[in-house]
């Protein structure tokens, strides 16, 4: 399987890039707009400030031949500000537009627990999901933000918690995403990366 892994600079590339050339895929890291256009199978990481995401898929154009490759039918995996740039707007971004492909604005978590969301927690399933094929009931993941999208979208699969319930994983078509790092989760993070390959193919 070959993946193209969008690089507008986010730092977690080099470790997305790694995690899934130990599972064996073929990893095509660019930032050229006719090759994410054309791709087969997408994946989106992010850290850091989802207006940094937005500015540079704008400024490379990357925004229209990723909404094309989505929209023929392209495996999508976003990874933390990968998920939720898929929604219409960000508190975090307010003045920027997000791709759109799931209604609704990601949200800034409570004031009243510790921000940024950082370490292990745990996932609550709300629905059969793909991506969490032979994860073990309880596995911990890595997290770390502080904006998440509202648990209640019709597209959440698996949600977590630190002050509000937030989506931690969705599943909508050919479109897949995680909040929490599965490049930095050991072996139930490798088994999502797995597991989305197994469903790309």
């Amino acid at each position: 399987m070959k993946v193209t892994l969008i690089d507008y600079g986010a730092g977690n590339v080099p470790s997305v890039e790694r995690a899934f050339g130990r599972l064996g895929a073929q990893v095509e890291t660019t930032n050229r707009a006719e090759r994410i256009a054309e791709a087969r199978c997408l994946v989106l990481p992010g850290v850091g400030h989802c207006a940094a995401l937005i500015a540079a898929l704008d400024a490379r154009c990357l925004r229209q031949p990723l909404l094309r490759a989505i929209g023929r039918g392209a495996a999508y995996l976003g990874i933390c500000l990968g998920l939720q740039a898929l929604y219409e707007s960000s508190e975090e971004a307010p003045t920027l537009k997000g791709l759109g492909l799931l209604a609704g604005r990601v949200t800034r978590l409570p004031e009243n627990v510790k921000l940024p969301h950082m370490g292990w927690n745990t996932l609550k399933t709300v629905r059969a999901t793909r991506l969490l094929d032979s994860v073990p009931s309880g596995a911990y993941f890595y997290f770390a933000h502080s904006f998440a999208a509202s648990a209640a979208g019709e597209e959440s699969a698996a949600v977590s918690e630190h002050g509000r319930e937030f989506i931690a994983v969705l599943e909508k078509q050919n479109i897949c995403a995680v909040q929490f790092h599965p490049e930095k989760s050991g072996p139930p993070g490798e088994q999502v990366l797995r597991n989305f390959l197994r469903a790309a193919a």
